[in-house]
């Protein structure tokens, strides 16, 4: 992320560095809850880096202990690489993500913080809107981005669909508790939505998942994930954010929708995130970068 940031345009330098302290605290965040916990020097080893980072970037230090990033690491460098590359230029965009991958996957034998997949969406000639899979480590640490991101994050729609399940399928769920009596926030996509994922180092086309399919679309695929931790979510978050036209036309598809149920949703989703972290002895509020 540093070396990206030397190579962008000195008017997209403020939104770069803002990039660089969300990363850190992300990072620094998710080595605080876990098992065993991975304090900020631990992570960045270089002396001279870390009190380079230190100077330029304190907010991340001071607070990864303290306050909830909002989504996970490397969503981060998807958007620097976004925002250095240009949203049009699709290819150079997924090798950029592939190389950086690589350089993870060398890393050894532990698990890095990357993801396996990238999405792209479009709205007919709209800008592209790209999203990675969730790229963190062990079940708890994956629920509790997956459940900041909906609170805090992904647009209302996306989060809406990841807070339901298929009830024939509850060891693919996220959360716990009574959403499925209360709130269905499934979408129907227009037609007119180019929606495709690809394997980061293989480059090859993937079809969405089945927890891709009971939220968005049809799909003949027989494997599945855990509610939000795909690349579409994210991918087509960012289309809604910014294509109000889609966003008009994508269809919840049942009726119990409404604003009241959608609350109960978000408080039981909201009171499983709580839970999580209390198991990490974790108080929280949301960390905003700068």
């Amino acid at each position: 992320m540093l070396e990206l940031t030397k190579v962008l345009m000195e008017e997209a330098t403020e939104h770069a560095t803002v990039l660089v302290d969300e990363i850190l605290h992300s990072i620094f965040f998710l080595g605080k809850i876990n098992d065993p916990q991975y304090p900020p020097e631990t992570i960045v080893t270089d002396a001279e880096m870390l009190d380079g980072l230190k100077s330029t970037c304190p907010r991340p230090f001071a607070h990864y202990s303290s306050q909830l990033p909002k989504r996970s690491p490397f969503s981060c460098v998807l958007d620097m690489i976004v925002l250095l590359t240009g949203q049009e230029n699709e290819e150079e965009i997924k090798e950029k993500v592939r190389e950086i991958t690589s350089q993870l996957c060398s890393m050894g034998k532990t698990k890095p913080l990357k993801p396996t997949t990238i999405c792209v969406s479009q709205f007919q000639n709209s800008d592209r809107y790209y999203g990675v899979s969730m790229s963190t480590d062990g079940t708890n640490p994956g629920k509790i981005m997956v459940a900041a991101s909906c609170l805090s994050y992904w647009d209302s729609y996306v989060a809406g669909a990841v807070m339901t399940y298929d009830p024939n399928n509850d060891k693919k769920r996220c959360f716990n508790g009574p959403i499925k009596t209360t709130f269905d926030g499934t979408i129907k996509l227009p037609d007119t939505v180019r929606f495709k994922a690809f394997n980061i180092l293989q480059g090859t086309p993937l079809s969405p998942c089945r927890s891709c399919k009971n939220m968005f679309f049809k799909t003949d695929e027989k494997k599945e994930w855990a509610y939000g931790t795909c690349a579409e979510v994210e991918s087509l978050s960012k289309l809604f954010k910014n294509v109000k036209e889609v966003r008009e036309q994508a269809r919840l598809t049942m009726e119990n929708n409404m604003d009241e149920n959608r609350k109960k949703a978000e408080e039981s989703v909201k009171t499983e995130l709580g839970n999580l972290l209390k198991k990490c002895n974790f108080e929280w509020s949301y960390y905003s970068p700068q």
